[in-house]
């Protein structure tokens, strides 16, 4: 076999750079649900949609309100949860309860890793105390 060693050589560093994410990254960490600062009851007794489907799919929520409200001048969100009338507006709806965004919003999107652009357009809220 003519040039078996630098075949096998290539090979080698073709097979670990191929395998690299996975070797890289056994016994990482796992993600974890970062602890939210939830909103007191008093403010609010339930939020639009259910816990689970707001942790799935906020972010497409999110967009369908801004087409909704930019595109067809649709303000007004019918939830699937309590069939309660809300206004489409992460503002004067999201932020009303969760109204600090370091505890809230921040805390997952940094453990996530993700950078939303909500506030590219949106004014964000004052940290709390300031």
């Amino acid at each position: 076999m003519y040039n078996g060693g630098k075949i096998l050589a290539g090979l080698i560093v073709f097979l670990a750079l191929v395998t690299f994410p996975f070797w890289n990254n056994f016994g990482a960490k796992t993600w974890e649900q970062p602890e939210l600062v939830y909103p007191p009851k008093d403010v609010a007794t339930q939020c639009i949609e259910s816990k689970e489907y707001m942790r799935e799919k906020h972010m497409q929520l999110l967009n369908t309100w801004r087409d909704s409200v930019v595109r067809d001048t649709n303000r007004i969100y019918v939830s699937s949860l309590d069939h309660k009338e809300y206004d489409m507006s992460l503002q004067n709806t999201c932020m009303k309860c969760h109204d600090d965004k370091e505890k809230f919003c921040d805390r997952c999107h940094t453990t996530a890793a993700v950078s939303p652009y909500c506030w590219d357009c949106h004014i964000a809220p004052k940290p709390k105390g300031n």
